[in-house]
Parts: C-alpha cells; structure tokens; sequence
C-alpha cells in the first residue's frame, strides 16, 4: 500500500515539474551582474536560458544548500557521539576483563560447591 501511494506521489511531482516546464519555455538571459556593475566592471558575462531551468536550479540550489548547511550545524552532535560511542566500547572492554579475572574458578572443589549461591 505505501508502495503504491509513493509511486503516485512521484507520479503526481513528475506531473507537477513537466507543466511547470512546459509553461515557463520562454528564453531568459541570466547575467552575471546588473547591467550598470557590469559596464563598470566590464564583466559583462550573460546567458539565454529557459525560465523553467533557472526555476528547477534555484530549487536544486536551495536543497543543496540547506542539507550542506544541515550537515555543518550537526558537526557537533556527530562529534559528541563518536566520543561516546569510543568510551562505551571501552568500558565494555573493561569490564570484560574485570569479569573474567573475578570468574577464575577455585581450584579447590568443595570451596566451589560453598562458593555457590
């Protein structure tokens, strides 16, 4: 059932993109600066583009940019739980060790049977 509502939920964004790109075909030039800067600056750099590309890679961009963005603010905790996950792994080393050298049996065996709860 979730198989099948997923596949039409990327069926009905795939419907959504296609009309989105099929309304906005017009040819746009994207410049790299503001027409006054750029004279001043003599980077007059410019680019004819669909709309609809421009729209798909400012979105592209955002994602891109807020799961970079996500991925530097969660440093931190990432840091925090190595850490923690290092000393976890040593105190079970350790207490392993302190299991086995309480576990030495007696060598005697009626002071095993007494020894016995």
């Amino acid at each position: 059932m979730i198989r099948y509502l997923r596949l039409i939920l990327l069926a009905l964004l795939g419907l959504f993109l296609l009309t989105v790109a099929l309304a906005n075909r017009a040819v746009v030039p994207v410049r790299l600066l503001p027409e006054d800067l750029a004279a001043l600056t003599r980077l007059t750099w410019a680019m004819e583009l669909p709309l609809f590309l421009i729209i798909f890679g400012g979105i592209i961009a955002g994602v891109l940019i807020g799961f970079v963005w996500e991925w530097f603010r969660e440093h931190g905790h990432r840091a925090t739980a190595s850490q923690k996950s290092r000393e976890v792994a040593r105190l079970e080393r350790e207490l392993a060790v302190l299991k086995d050298a309480t576990s030495v049996p007696p060598k005697d065996e009626v002071l095993a049977l007494l020894e016995k709860p």
